[in-house]
């Protein structure tokens, strides 16, 4: 049953087999808490026990299908804290899909290291590389592996009975011994490899997909060729290249080479192709990058990340880069940076007035470097929010150039002054930096031809990003100018001016102290700042009078709301032009997020998020940035990018061709358990389906529930939902486990797109709170949607 490469690999390669016989290692989990504990790599080669001792009480600590990769000591940002303790050469680090923590471990020498480093790098990438029924075998293996009690590789009927409660299913005991004996082709009284993969078969049979099958197929035992094409052009709405995709799809997943020969597709080949990637409700066509990347960065929905450092709270949170790392592969596009003056000339980067921890600024701009464009090679946005004295800035400065080299954009394109902002193809591999701004792009690209004395506007750089009530006057004149030459030693002479009293000047210039008043901007930092220039927010004709196309203004959520429902149309035009970035509100200290979709409604572009926290509204934000590649740019809707759009998120107006969505709920296959702890206990899981867009469309619907059966319950209910703007609509299907004392728990979930759906019998596999994959569980949906005729206001 196990895949047969990695059996292989058990039982030859010198790293897997030392590993199998369990090693002692110093977990590490901070500078205080470092202990002894024994691993062991069980003989599955899946899991991953430790104990407090050789021979101790063993228990599960991690599987390999949960780990994303191994890091050496080197790369791990608390290892290298304590390299005065451990050698590094003997640390590693355990990496995990999801938020889950690292894993920080020291072996006793080089060698072992060496071998734990290799040994989990091998089985990682061989579970990654495993297909659909490699997956499925290793899943079986698993079980099989938890059902045989007393590990003599054989289930008795009895560790079958326990073995069905594991795995969510409730069985008559007459029924599953039916089972259980035509399995047992030996007559030995238990099931042995092949014997387990037979009852297994026998338990998972769909009948409703017995029955769709026998629907399309004249003799009830193969689809022929023509009887496929005409399934795939009634039933999945796949149309004009049925035949081509017809073919295709029976050279894939038809089992038999003789079916292939003869083109024609089985019942086994049929249900491979329904739970397969070809029958998923994602479109595979919206997996690729497939849209114009031409167009100004205006145009697009950015992934963005709040406070990106955090990697818990607001308030006593921990910061790393490995919050910088997570939101990176995960495709986003713009990560924050708070940075503050630090000990030693370094600035560092945390939550300013907080007791969050504090990480080095160039630790973080290295990081960044290392993983700018791992996952997605179009801009990265880095949102600095600079809170250092002139002397720092000039560190800032210093570490950007030099860490990031050429990735860093210090000049606009081809030195040429644009009319509208770049594409994410021109700035393709660039990082940019978004912050305050000394001159005007226009002066920058003049500056390259002839040095300028630089002029100071006080009031911007003072003013730009406080609070109303700090955004005063920083400068009296006899004539009320706020705008000064200034002098070739302005740093020193504006640090005299907020530390001493007024300084009289020859050209009538009367300087005020201002107890508030923050550093003034160094021009190195300043220099580096080209299309994403941060200025205040006063309103919208006052930015379409006063401000140019690379300048960004960033609102709070309750701001941006209320902007929303004032004036949601402006809203709408300026974010055809002028980018906004929208963040959590401070009250947030516990790291919740808002739901993006309202203010996608209205445009705007970076919506950032604390994506260190699972939950609805980042299932929302990762179902629309699944699309196009996971690059973190994704076109907004042509009624999103018209500067003369009369769209308002909150009352559209005709003419808008409503849709309607049916959802056939139809059944579920292998849902896991809520609580694992309870061997017994049985979900009774009901579907919820929920679409969020503009007001009017956002509804939720759901199914009864099934009383204990997680394994393959049945509903078969119709959903039906209007939609008025499906552009911008997003569905969430998700899987709870009823409960009539309390609250329905969360047992899988997934999110798309509206545009990303596929019409027709597909499969949902779900994802857990964490966004990894469930394999195998599913639902099984059957989807029908319909255009209405056209509508008037």
């Amino acid at each position: 049953m196990m895949a047969s490469l990695l059996q292989d690999r058990l039982t030859t390669d010198q790293d897997l087999l030392m590993m199998q016989e369990g090693i002692l290692m110093r977990k590490v989990r901070s500078k205080s808490w470092k202990k002894l504990r024994y691993f062991r790599l069980q003989n599955d080669g899946m899991t991953v026990w430790h104990a407090r001792q050789a021979g101790g009480r063993e228990k599960p600590s991690f599987s390999i299908s949960d780990v994303e990769t191994v890091r050496k000591g080197h790369d791990s940002e608390l290892l290298r804290g304590l390299a005065e303790d451990f050698p590094l050469e003997q640390g590693f680090t355990v990496v995990f899909h999801g938020r889950r923590s690292n894993l920080d471990l020291v072996a006793n020498s080089v060698e072992e290291a060496q071998t734990w480093m290799q040994g989990l790098q091998l089985l990682v990438d061989l579970v990654t590389s495993m297909d659909q029924q490699e997956r499925l075998d290793q899943w079986l293996s698993d079980w099989f592996q938890r059902g045989d009690k007393n590990q003599d590789g054989r289930m008795s009927f009895e560790e079958v009975q326990r073995l069905l409660h594991l795995m969510n299913v409730e069985m008559d005991q007459e029924y599953a011994f039916s089972l259980f004996q035509t399995a047992d082709i030996s007559q030995s009284g238990t099931l042995e490899g092949e014997e387990f993969v037979q009852f297994y078969k026998a338990l998972t049979k769909r009948n409703e997909v017995q029955e769709l099958f026998e629907n399309f197929s004249a003799d009830g035992q193969k689809l022929t060729l023509l009887e496929f094409v005409d399934f795939l052009q009634e039933e999945q709405k796949e149309k004009d290249y049925a035949p081509d995709l017809a073919l295709e799809l029976i050279n894939c997943h038809e089992p038999s080479d003789s079916g292939k020969l003869r083109h024609v597709l089985s019942m086994d080949g049929f249900l491979s192709y329904l739970c397969s990637k070809d029958g998923d409700i994602f479109n595979p066509a919206c997996l690729p990058i497939y849209q114009d990347m031409t167009q100004p960065l205006s145009h697009y929905f950015i992934n963005s990340s709040h406070n990106t450092y955090l990697v818990r709270d607001q308030l006593c949170g921990q910061s790393s880069v490995e919050g910088y790392i997570r939101a990176l592969k995960r495709g986003c596009r713009c990560v924050e940076v708070d940075v503050w003056d630090g000990p030693s000339g370094e600035p560092v980067v945390y939550h300013g007035h907080t007791l969050t921890s504090r990480i080095l600024f160039k630790d973080v701009v290295a990081t960044v470097a290392e993983y700018a464009f791992q996952t997605s090679d179009y801009p990265l946005i880095l949102s600095l929010e600079n809170h250092c004295s002139w002397e720092q800035q000039q560190t800032l400065a210093q570490h950007l150039t030099e860490i990031l080299g050429e990735q860093l954009l210090s000049t606009p394109l081809d030195g040429l002054l644009p009319t509208q902002l770049p594409s994410p193809e021109q700035l393709r591999g660039k990082i940019l930096v978004k912050g305050k701004k000394l001159e005007t792009l226009e002066q920058d690209v003049e500056d390259e031809d002839e040095e300028e004395e630089p002029e100071c506007d006080l009031e911007q750089q003072q003013g730009s990003e406080l609070e109303p009530e700090l955004q005063e006057s920083f400068l009296q004149s006899k004539d009320k100018k706020k705008v000064v030459k200034c002098p070739p030693f302005c740093p020193p002479i504006c640090c005299q001016i907020m530390t001493q009293g007024p300084i009289p000047d020859p050209g009538g210039l009367l300087l005020l102290p201002m107890q508030k008043l923050k550093p003034i901007l160094c021009p190195a930092l300043s220099a580096l700042v080209v299309y994403l220039k941060s200025v205040p927010f006063h309103s919208f004709s006052h930015s379409k009078e006063n401000y140019h196309f690379y300048e960004i203004s960033s609102f709070s959520e309750s701001k941006a709301r209320n902007l929303i429902k004032e004036a949601g149309n402006e809203f709408v035009q300026h974010n055809t032009w002028q980018l906004s970035r929208v963040y959590p509100s401070g009250l947030r200290t516990d790291s919740s997020n808002y739901n993006p979709q309202e203010l996608w409604n209205a445009g705007c572009q970076m919506v950032a998020m604390n994506m260190q926290t699972a939950g609805l509204e980042m299932d929302i934000c990762d179902g629309l940035f699944r699309q196009n590649g996971v690059c973190g740019y994704v076109l907004k809707p042509d009624f999103l990018r018209d500067v003369q759009s009369s769209f308002h998120p909150e009352r559209p107006i005709s003419p808008y061709k409503a849709q309607t969505l049916l959802v056939q709920v139809i059944s579920g296959q292998q849902l896991p358990k809520v609580n694992n702890t309870k061997e017994k206990s049985i979900v009774d899981p009901l579907v919820k389906v929920e679409i969020f867009g503009i007001h009017a469309d956002t509804a939720r619907q759901e199914t009864n529930y099934v009383e204990n059966n997680g394994f393959n319950p049945y509903w078969g209910q119709t959903l039906s939902f209007r939609v008025l703007v499906p552009e911008l609509a997003t569905l969430r299907f998700v899987v709870k486990d009823y409960d009539w004392k309390s609250r329905n728990e969360f047992i899988g979930q997934f999110t798309l797109p509206w545009t990303c759906m596929k019409q027709g019998y597909r499969h949902i596999h779900l994802l857990s709170r964490d966004g990894i994959s469930l394999h195998p569980a599913s639902i099984f949906v059957y989807i029908s949607i319909r255009e209405e005729l056209e509508i008037e206001s």
